[in-house]
């Protein structure tokens, strides 16, 4: 059976025993453009703050040592007709990056006809949605004379995180990199590069300085960086995003006004922003509601802006869902007879 969903394309719903598997080789020979993730994401985003889909609280697991972290999330995104369960597993968080273990799933069930759509390794899903809206914060809340970005972290999330910057932000002209593991540094150019030929990576060391000139600061590092940035390191105006690690709490604590993808989240995954009595900052508004129009973001051209970048699983389900559209469209993906 095959049915159409509420965004003109085709699901990849066919009967209630087979669920169609999409490996990471399936979902990495998908072509997509960056302005396509970005228009997936904002409307994620903008169904959410309309009450049309569903976002619970993510469910954590960690030991005491540290040594893992896992994840579980379930959502519903109301105008693709779309419900979903997405795991996350890390092992070896203290490890050096070669040793540590990664695996994320998103499955898709299709809640207009009730059948499963898909299971997709998540690994791509989530490379492109994270930096993805950390364009859409830049756009919203930076200063709007902004022409100068800093990236903290050459992982997954620092690799894209500048030619997303320069999708929603095409003004920019300064891009600053700060890395410190030689093959991330070069990914990054590369990245750069295969997406906007024409620009310069600048690899700053002077970590102080060059946080001192940017209007932006993303910092997607590990958790075993040695960055970590100053609220009084910042221009007065700058925009702080925290995805992973490399700026301090400061950032947080003295920021003029607080943005989070979700308040619910960033309580349960910001601990480690929190003061010497253990406490988070309010957040003064959401950035759904941003997008949407029903709360301000900067409202003033001089606040010093902290933006708190945590996955909602309703933008895993929109972006999974175009990734699964366009699968079935190539004719990916391996039929399992799961419930047979």
């Amino acid at each position: 059976m095959t049915g159409i969903d509420h965004t003109g394309g085709t699901t990849m719903a066919s009967d209630d025993t087979t669920l169609r598997i999409l490996s990471t080789s399936d979902v990495a020979g998908i072509d997509i453009t960056l302005s396509d993730v970005v228009s997936v994401v904002e409307q994620a985003y903008l169904t959410l703050a309309e009450g049309k889909s569903d976002n619970p609280r993510k469910l954590t697991v960690k030991p005491e040592d540290g040594h893992s972290v896992a994840y579980a999330m379930l959502g519903r995104d109301g105008v693709r007709g779309v419900v979903a369960v997405k795991t996350s597993y890390k092992y070896g968080l203290h490890e050096d990056r070669d040793k540590q273990h990664y695996y994320t799933t998103l499955t898709l069930y299709d809640d207009e006809t009730g059948l499963p759509v898909a299971m997709l390794d998540c690994g791509r899903v989530g490379a492109l949605r994270t930096p993805a809206v950390s364009a859409l914060l830049a756009r919203e809340l930076a200063v709007p004379d902004a022409r100068s970005a800093l990236v903290i972290g050459t992982g997954t999330q620092g690799r894209l995180a500048l030619p997303f910057l320069l999708t929603t932000l095409p003004d920019l002209e300064r891009l600053m990199l700060f890395g410190t593991h030689p093959d991330g540094i070069q990914a990054v150019r590369e990245q750069l590069h295969t997406y906007f030929p024409d620009r310069e990576l600048e690899i700053v060391t002077d970590l102080r300085a060059a946080a001192g000139d940017a209007d932006i600061v993303l910092a997607t590092a590990g958790p075993n960086t040695p960055a970590s940035v100053e609220s009084d390191w910042l221009k007065p105006a700058a925009l702080s995003v925290l995805i992973g690690y490399g700026i301090a709490a400061s950032t947080l604590h003295r920021a003029d006004r607080v943005i989070a993808t979700s308040a619910a989240q960033m309580r349960v995954t910001g601990v480690d922003m929190a003061d010497e009595n253990g406490e988070l900052r309010e957040v003064h508004a959401e950035f759904p509601d941003v997008l949407a129009g029903r709360a301000e973001g900067r409202t003033d051209a001089g606040q010093r802006i902290f933006a708190y970048n945590s996955g909602l699983v309703v933008t895993d389900i929109a972006l999974g869902h175009r990734f699964a559209q366009l699968a079935i469209a190539q004719g990916l993906g391996t039929a399992v007879p799961l419930w047979k």
